[in-house]
């Protein structure tokens, strides 16, 4: 048996519990299977806005080619997208879908752009891109992205939009594209695979994560939610978040729901963010990721001006 140096089994031990404790950070980086020629990546764990703030992007295989469910944040991300895609598949890639226009679901287009795939998404978020991408690429720093994150990065338009149903035909796939109503953004679509019962639900769903309320419509938003819960779907795939299942769409509308009350409540008394924000923090279940986002929803959309 080889013999070590007590330093060198001090750097394996480290590096045995560093694998252990940071394994689903490892998992989540690789594309998980969640049906037959369905995978995703899910379950992100320590989001930053270097990992796309743990936004999941998924793929579906047909026999005539590939449709990607959302590219990520940046170039350099979307290109480790596609390495991972090409390691499961070598057919094309004929179909980007946008489930909403937010960056880190979006600013990888390009990438996919420049290999030939068609961009889809909803007509209210196509233009929603044109209005507001270049301004959040220009100031990604704000979004705490620096030149090298975001290097390479341009923002490529959807060319195919659509206002209320659409189908995508693989030859023995059909995916569905539905659009309700305004919700997480007046854009916001979900993915549809009927014969898999698999949703895509973007944005409209955050599963263990903070979600983003900012630009949402919180009525519309719950009866969207209502309608997935009629819909036949086993796996969930949220925006951020694991593998979801119809008790994690209950418990977003009843987090919604409990935020919009009391922040409307606290809103009326005061106009202090930071306070606010601490009270609703305190009252909601907790999730473990994206905390922050309770101080932005406060200042975009209970105290804005």
């Amino acid at each position: 048996m080889k013999k070590y140096s007590g330093i060198k089994w001090l750097a394996v031990l480290v590096f045995i519990v560093y694998v252990v404790l940071c394994g689903n950070v490892f998992a989540a980086e690789k594309l998980t299977k969640i049906a037959d020629n369905v995978y995703s990546y899910v379950d992100t764990k320590s989001s930053t806005p270097q990992n796309s703030y743990g936004a999941n992007a998924g793929i579906i295989l047909g026999r005539d080619g590939i449709v990607v469910v959302d590219t990520l944040i940046s170039s350099k991300e979307a290109k480790r997208f596609i390495k991972d895609i090409k390691a499961i598949s070598k057919k094309p890639i004929k179909y980007v879908i946008n489930t909403h226009y937010h960056l880190d679901h979006t600013f990888g287009n390009s990438e996919f752009k420049k290999i030939g795939a068609l961009i889809i998404s909803h007509t209210n978020d196509g233009n929603n891109l044109k209005i507001h991408g270049e301004t959040a690429l220009k100031n990604a720093k704000d979004y705490g992205l620096n030149k090298k994150d975001m290097k390479g990065t341009k923002i490529a338009y959807p060319v195919l939009t659509f206002n209320e149903r659409m189908e995508i035909d693989l030859g023995d796939r059909k995916i569905e594209l539905i659009y309700l109503r305004p919700s997480h953004t007046d854009g916001s679509i979900m993915v549809y695979l009927p014969d898999k019962k698999v949703l895509f639900a973007g944005d409209i769903l955050f599963t263990g994560y903070h979600p983003f309320m900012g630009e949402g419509d919180i009525e519309g938003w719950l009866k969207t939610l209502d309608y997935i819960m009629t819909m036949d779907a086993e796996k969930i795939i949220p925006g951020h978040g694991p593998v979801s299942s119809k008790k994690d769409i209950e418990e977003m509308k009843d987090y919604l729901i409990a935020f919009d009350k009391k922040a409307k409540e606290l809103a009326a008394k005061s106009d202090n963010a930071e306070h606010i924000a601490s009270e609703i923090k305190n009252s909601l279940p907790q999730r473990p990721e994206g905390a922050g986002l309770i101080l932005w929803n406060i200042q975009m959309k209970y105290l804005k001006k």
